[in-house]
């Protein structure tokens, strides 16, 4: 070692023999670490660029991570994967590329220790955990160590559809798929969740009564029905059970985050599925209508549809009666179209009220003689003291016009007949309302909903 003067200044020392041991060639060769690729190697972070980093690892020269080897992330800020001075370790990809650079990778080291630690516990069937950094068509991209794909089914107990506020959070999850060959590995956070909450699912489960009211929240719509949350799982509303009225889509009726309120139908304890309805917390309009209605009383309805045997006619909301062609007239009959058109309005008398087959059975022929109004037209029109209707042509007229009067503007959801006495677009029949086989309809002019 050479010496400081009283100034500060340095006097090397002289060299007067040889005491390296060794030639100077291979004095330096012996400080320079020999790499092969696809060798991992430790180094320090001597420079940080926008495309690239710098590694010592005591080669000859610094080793280069390109930016999209540093991280299993794509388009990354060198700066924000490391620091100058840290220490990390990289994988060679090869000792020198074209341009004559040992060229390294963060990532392909990473990804090799991971695969170690991911195969172990897929083996022991144990969880992974890692940040969602990504959104990908079908799901989500996880950092395990390697991009964990997870598909959009499997990231809840029920399918999300808006994924991007899992973006950052950290997700437990089970390797449900590993292949190495093809780089894949599949992810379920449902099957961690169903694991985890096992217990308390029993326990909700055991909770439910059939036929008990519960409040819930629309959770998702599909075509079949719609998924209720009712605070701790979901139940399914099948379509047949949204409404009284025939649905086309469960769209119409409900949508996401509607709150409602349901009965449970059944519990599956082993599938752990529930049905629940809608409908059966509303009030039945057969029932409503059985109630407020006799055989023998007439009703003001419009014809929805013909059929061989007779005609459709709507009564009320969600209610249509059937007139047997036989009830059409007093005279002979060989079609419906000889006496009705779809979409007329006219008085029917109920001839038959079945509330347990849902059938009511009209008559045009005996409306046409007259008789006692249902309860709701009453106070429009002109009655005797026995509540039948008044038969003067002048007293018709008059209670015609006092009822059009009345029920102005009001022709809308409810479909009754405005002033002009046509009938609302919500009034239009419903595919329930389609008939049987046309070759079987009974004699007595029954119509039967469920066949419709």
């Amino acid at each position: 070692m050479g010496t400081f003067d009283d100034e500060g200044n340095y006097t090397p020392r002289e060299v007067v023999s040889n005491d390296l041991g060794m030639s100077f060639a291979d004095a330096i060769d012996g400080t320079i670490v020999e790499v092969e690729d696809g060798q991992m190697v430790n180094g320090t972070v001597v420079k940080i660029d926008k495309d690239e980093v710098l590694l010592d690892i005591g080669y000859k020269s610094e080793g280069v991570i390109p930016s999209r080897e540093l991280s299993i992330r794509n388009d990354v800020n060198p700066a924000e994967i490391v620091g100058l001075g840290e220490e990390i370790e990289a994988l060679v990809l090869t000792k020198e590329d074209k341009e004559g650079r040992l060229v390294l990778s963060k990532k392909r080291a990473q990804y090799e220790r991971a695969w170690g630690t991911i195969e172990a516990k897929k083996e022991a069937d144990e969880i992974v955990e890692g940040p969602v950094i990504e959104v990908v068509k079908g799901g989500l991209i996880v950092d395990i160590g390697l991009r964990g794909f997870l598909p959009a089914s499997l990231v809840e107990l029920r399918r999300v559809r808006d994924l991007a506020p899992y973006i950052g959070s950290t997700v437990q999850a089970k390797i449900i798929e590993l292949d190495k060959n093809r780089n894949n590995v599949v992810l379920s956070r449902r099957a961690y969740l169903e694991e985890t909450q096992k217990e308390t699912r029993d326990s909700f489960l055991n909770n439910l009564k059939i036929g008990e009211v519960r409040e819930g929240t629309v959770s998702s719509v599909v075509s079949f029905g719609a998924f209720v949350d009712l605070g701790g799982m979901d139940g399914l509303i099948h379509v047949s059970e949204l409404s009284w009225k025939h649905v086309d889509h469960p769209g119409s009726v409900v949508a996401v985050g509607d709150p409602v309120k349901v009965q449970v139908l059944d519990v599956d304890f082993s599938r752990e599925r529930i049905s629940l309805s809608l409908k059966a917390t509303q009030a039945d309009p057969w029932q409503e209508f059985a109630e407020t209605h006799e055989v023998g009383q007439l009703v003001y309805g419009r014809v929805t549809k013909l059929v061989q045997f007779g005609a459709f006619v709507q009564v009320g909301d969600g209610i249509e009666g059937l007139v047997h062609i036989s009830e059409m007239s007093a005279h002979h009959v060989d079609s419906p179209e000889q006496v009705v058109t779809p979409g007329e309005e006219l008085w029917v008398k109920i001839i038959d009220l079945d509330l347990a087959r849902r059938r009511i059975s009209l008559s045009i022929k005996q409306a046409a003689e007259g008789g006692e109004l249902a309860a709701e037209y009453r106070e429009h029109f002109e009655i005797d003291e026995e509540g039948n209707w008044a038969t003067s042509s002048d007293e018709v007229e008059a209670a015609w016009a006092e009822f059009e009067s009345a029920d102005a503007g009001e022709a809308g959801a409810d479909g009754e007949a405005g002033a002009d006495g046509e009938a609302s677009s919500d009034g239009e029949a419903s595919s329930d309302g389609e008939a049987g086989a046309d070759a079987e309809a009974p004699v007595d002019a029954v119509a039967d909903s469920d066949d419709a």
